[in-house]
């Protein structure tokens, strides 16, 4: 017991730790934390539901089991299940809006399949992604390295659909994971070989597409559940596309072939949050960008 109760303090501690240590993933989790503990539902049925799904998101990407292995040789199941509810409670009633009732408890029984189900430390060969063309390597990349975090997030993207103010704060939770898509630096010949094949006009048009296709779900959803705040959504349309070409154009702004990222963080976030909300400062942004990625590709490519 003992042991147990110094493993939650450490938890406990730990959250702090990673808000001191990294802005970038602690801004969005604080944002969507009071999302959940302040959103208000058409029904209370589905607040378990989207509990147990952040709580699903979370058990997902957890990348310690291991280490749970090595601490709790005979219990590290239950810590496992003791963790995800201890979330899911969290979650539960800390809400503003929620009031205790079956569907609630229900969901208790499905955590203790956690035990069971868990993120195993080699991705499934077979999901590879390969349907998505070369062209969109980040994304291919990106999503064999995190399947699981990536479908259960869309998950909650889509869910966010149901309320305006949810749909912009999960927005801003989903561009932080867009950056870091964009952020590693592919090598200089791969850089030369995609560029001599396509323009940067070309990968901007092909990435947008593949973005808006994500999105299209969402937008149709959106508008079947609040048909009356259409304006709302192409302004969200028009906010998450300037950030998304604003990170890419970024990219190959600064792109050098002896690095191998392009040192994103929280102030490019907030930055470039700060041009897409007020629109006419993106425009003017992109295009300034747009013509220095150009001309820094071409030294590498050629004309």
């Amino acid at each position: 017991m003992k042991k147990l109760l110094n493993h939650l303090k450490f938890r406990f501690y730990q959250i702090f730790r990673i808000f001191n240590l990294d802005m970038r993933i602690s801004l969005p989790f604080l944002l969507v934390f009071v999302v959940l503990l302040a959103v208000k539902l058409p029904s209370y049925h589905y607040y378990p539901a989207l509990f147990f799904m952040a709580a699903l998101v979370l058990h997902c990407s957890r990348k310690d089991i291991p280490f749970l292995k090595k601490v709790f040789e005979k219990s590290w199941r239950a810590v496992i299940v003791l963790e995800s509810a201890l979330i899911y409670t969290v979650l539960l009633l800390g809400n503003i809006h929620y009031k205790v009732e079956e569907a609630g408890l229900c969901f208790y029984i499905l955590i203790l399949l956690f035990a069971f189900f868990f993120p195993k430390t080699k991705i499934d060969p077979a999901l590879k992604w390969n349907f998505i063309p070369d062209d969109l390597f980040e994304w291919k990349t990106f999503l064999r390295k995190n399947t699981w975090v990536s479908v259960m997030g869309y998950g909650i993207v889509l869910m966010s659909s149901y309320h305006p103010g949810f749909l912009i704060v999960v927005g801003l939770f989903l561009i932080d994971f867009i950056s870091d898509i964009y952020e590693p630096y592919e090598s200089k010949e791969m850089l030369e070989m995609y560029f001599k094949k396509l323009s940067l006009q070309e990968k901007l048009r092909k990435n947008a597409l593949f973005f808006n296709a994500l999105l299209l779900p969402v937008d149709v959803l959106f508008l079947i559940i609040n048909p009356y705040d259409s304006l709302y959504l192409l302004y969200y349309s028009t906010f998450m596309n300037l950030y998304f070409l604003l990170i890419i154009t970024r990219k190959y702004k600064l792109y050098h072939y002896k690095e191998k990222r392009g040192y994103y963080n929280i102030s490019v976030y907030l930055e470039y949050i700060f041009y897409s909300i007020t629109v006419i400062p993106a425009l003017f942004v992109l295009k300034n960008q747009l013509k220095n990625a150009k001309k820094n590709i071409r030294t590498y490519v050629g004309d």
